[in-house]
């Protein structure tokens, strides 16, 4: 899939599933329950052990762009690489490393580097992000977004951390592009109720389209 489209289904979407999992078992599983709910995209997270693994084997499962499987938590242009050559459609940083960036750009796979203030957004920016993560999202909540778009009205940002059901609404009104959502989605999974990921996953999108509709 094309970088443009990659960024394109996200957006369009607007939901990102933010994935701790232990095993690939686990991650597929995560995958699945969130394909069937029309989810954009998972991001494994690179703070679990093994993690290129589980993207590689999440990358051979949905190989027919049912899913977009990407990379979280990668702090360097190394792990990055390592990353995409696991099976990495997109790349997620928690700030910003300009290497990383430029690695990304050069293989054209799309990064989203993480800001908390108007100037590292625009660092993020001219570096060539393709998505600004506001990260924590919980510190500041969606009036975050709509302060720096009042500056930058064109900036495309998706906030991790604090999302949740009740203000994913919020988030979207702000103007926040996507959102991505970890604990508050995807926690069920711990006990193996995947059944509820699909079903907290579908209530996400649903409310996402419904502040969509109203701005």
């Amino acid at each position: 899939m094309d970088k443009e489209q990659i960024i394109a289904k996200i957006c369009d979407c607007g939901l990102v599933a933010v994935v701790r999992a232990e095993t690939s078992d686990q991650a597929i599983k995560i995958a699945e329950a969130c394909a069937s709910a029309g989810v954009a995209g998972i991001e494994i997270t690179f703070t679990v052990p093994g993690a290129a693994d589980v993207i590689k084997d999440c990358a051979k499962k949905f190989n027919n762009g049912e899913i977009i499987i990407g990379a979280g938590t990668v702090m360097d242009p190394e792990t990055a690489r390592t990353a995409i050559l696991a099976g990495a459609q997109y790349v997620v940083s928690p700030y910003l490393s300009k290497e990383t960036v430029t690695l990304c750009n050069r293989y054209r796979v799309p990064v989203m580097p993480g800001a908390m203030t108007i100037r590292e957004a625009v660092e993020c920016m001219e570096a060539g992000a393709d998505i600004v993560k506001i990260f924590p999202g919980e510190l500041f909540g969606p009036a975050i977004i709509k302060s720096i778009r009042g500056p930058i009205p064109y900036a495309k940002m998706m906030p991790t951390g604090g999302v949740s059901l009740e203000n994913v609404g919020e988030w979207i009104k702000a103007g926040a592009v996507a959102v991505g959502v970890g604990g508050n989605l995807i926690g069920p999974a711990k006990t193996g109720d995947y059944e509820s990921v699909a079903r907290i996953a579908k209530e996400y999108i649903a409310k996402i389209k419904e502040a969509r509709s109203k701005k």
